[in-house]
């Protein structure tokens, strides 16, 4: 199957999405576009049209059309799926269903369309993994973002400093041009007027009627020695006083609650005082040296009971920022199972790793390569594989029982979770027949979401720990064949992983003390499904 163009067109002919899929000429892309609607007949049944080169598979979203363009070798029933996938994914991404909700989320269902289809072949991805791939946040791009808010923030301060400055110097000036005997008649009276009591006396003393004669005679007199000009270069220095820190104190908390609320993790709390300096405030750098093991999961469970297919991939990437940490090895511990087979990458030496499961590069003297610019996982130094048919293996497994009584049908289903992993995020998507209402759900443990346009019933759980294990759903729906509600999608993500790996530590080649270092562990499922 090769999909040239996958589009969203309206029933006279705009285009309001298109994506290109292949190396093919703009005009001829706009061309075959144009040329769909004079070949859609009216009141016809079929979805797809074909012409001498091209076939077009279609479907009709209320006054639009969601259009794939492929070539005339490919199969037919990929077509339909991707595009079944394709339909389901415009609701998420579209508040509404007509020109001027599509134009205004074009580029998210255009990236959403590329996670679907790779260079014109389809991915083996369903509607929950490709809005968890979109939705993914860079922490590159979350720390350049405080970075530079940080610089905003401190612009923002100097700028209203130089107003502050300036609206000083304008007190001063006005003062000046009263001469002295407003400054002597203030002295001898002990008041003064109200067009200079907000006025700061940066002397040694204290202000105005402190008692303090020595801070007020040297103000008082420097004025009456000059009645008029510009200001003293005192007069427009920057205030080093108590409005000063607390101007600091206030932007180095306005600062920390920002970082807090991105989700950061302060180390320490910052109490910024009169004699810190501004480079006490720590930013939330990323770590140093990250290893990443991440493990996916493919999965296919028998309705009636057994395992079709059980296999996980892992990985184990590095990512160093900086270039003084790279020459390092890390130090590794793998738990004995015979079913995980590891393999290395190229340049890692494998003698190494097999006698003392260390990774290091087969030149000690070649660094690691550096920076966060290239590959946001990180450089490859492990792989690993597990197949297995044992049951036992399986973190959840999915019952589900649809019977018809009465004229309706009732599904029970339910899950039942290993005490391997504690799963996050659960999402189960059950098939159901068309419906012109929601089903009838007379019992849930979680939360249930039922989606009309891709006639898909979801049971989501947000966590499955000790407490529950095992849950259950019943819903009432009319009569269906059994088969409808096959086959069953399930997805979630776990904090540990079959191979159990665990860095023990990174080891510099250089000496000195060992770099930091974080280790992220993830089990997500790629596919897993109960046919």
């Amino acid at each position: 199957m090769v999909v040239l163009a996958a589009s969203i067109i309206s029933k006279s002919g705009k285009a309001l999405v298109s994506r290109q899929f292949v190396d093919m000429s703009r005009i001829r892309i706009e061309g075959l576009l144009a040329a769909f609607p004079k070949l859609v007949g009216i009141g016809k049944q079929h979805t797809y049209v074909e012409t001498e080169n091209v076939r077009y598979v279609y479907q009709p979203i209320e006054a639009l059309y969601l259009l794939l363009v492929t070539n005339k070798q490919s199969n037919i029933l990929e077509d339909l799926d991707t595009l079944s996938i394709l339909s389901k994914l415009v609701p998420e991404y579209s508040p509404s269903l007509d020109e001027e909700g599509i134009c205004q989320t074009a580029f998210e269902l255009i990236f959403a369309f590329d996670e679907v289809i790779s260079l014109g072949h389809k991915e083996n991805v369903n509607v929950a993994q490709v809005k968890q791939y979109c939705e993914m946040e860079s922490q590159e791009e979350k720390l350049h973002k405080l970075l530079m808010q940080s610089k905003i923030n401190e612009t923002k301060d100097v700028m209203k400093r130089k107003a502050s400055e300036i609206d000083k110097s304008k007190i001063d000036r006005n003062r000046g041009d009263k001469g002295g005997f407003m400054s002597m008649h203030s002295m001898g009276s002990g008041r003064i007027e109200s067009s200079l009591s907000d006025m700061s006396i940066s002397g040694g003393g204290g202000g105005f009627g402190s008692g303090s004669g020595s801070g007020l005679g040297t103000e008082v007199e420097s004025f009456s020695i000059k009645p008029k000009g510009r200001p003293s270069a005192s007069a427009n220095a920057p205030p080093k006083g108590l409005g000063m820190k607390l101007g600091k104190t206030q932007k180095t908390n306005q600062f920390l609650e920002s970082l807090k609320a991105e989700g950061e993790l302060i180390s320490e709390d910052v109490q910024p005082t009169a004699s810190q300096p501004r480079s006490s405030v720590t930013l939330p750098l990323t770590d140093p040296i990250t290893l990443t093991a991440e493990e996916r999961l493919n999965v296919t469970l028998k309705r009636d009971g057994g395992v079709s297919n059980f296999d996980v991939q892992g990985t184990l990437s590095l990512q160093i920022l900086n270039q003084e940490d790279a020459l390092i090895q890390v130090q590794i511990e793998t738990v004995s199972n015979s079913g995980v087979l590891f393999k290395t990458h190229p340049n890692i030496n494998k003698e190494l790793f097999s006698n003392e499961n260390i990774l290091g590069l087969k030149d000690p003297n070649r660094p690691f390569p550096t920076g966060q610019t290239g590959d946001a996982a990180g450089v490859g130094l492990l792989k690993w594989r597990m197949q297995s048919m044992d049951e036992s293996l399986v973190p959840l497994t999915i019952n589900c029982w649809p019977s018809v009584s009465g004229g309706e049908t009732y599904v029970s289903m339910e899950y039942e979770a290993s005490s391997m992993f504690d799963l996050q995020n659960v999402v189960i998507t059950v098939p159901l027949p068309a419906l012109r209402e929601a089903p009838n759900v007379r019992q849930v443990d979680g939360e249930w979401r039922y989606d009309p346009r891709g006639s898909v019933l979801e049971w989501s759980i947000l966590l499955i720990e000790n407490s529950n294990r095992s849950g259950s759903m019943e819903f009432v729906v009319p009569p269906a064949d059994s088969s409808v509600f096959f086959p069953i999608n399930v997805g979630f993500t776990a904090a540990n992983t079959f191979s159990d790996i665990k860095v023990l530590g990174v080891l510099p080649l250089r000496g000195g003390p060992p770099p930091k270092f974080a280790q992220r562990t993830q089990l997500i499922t790629e596919n897993y499904h109960v046919v």
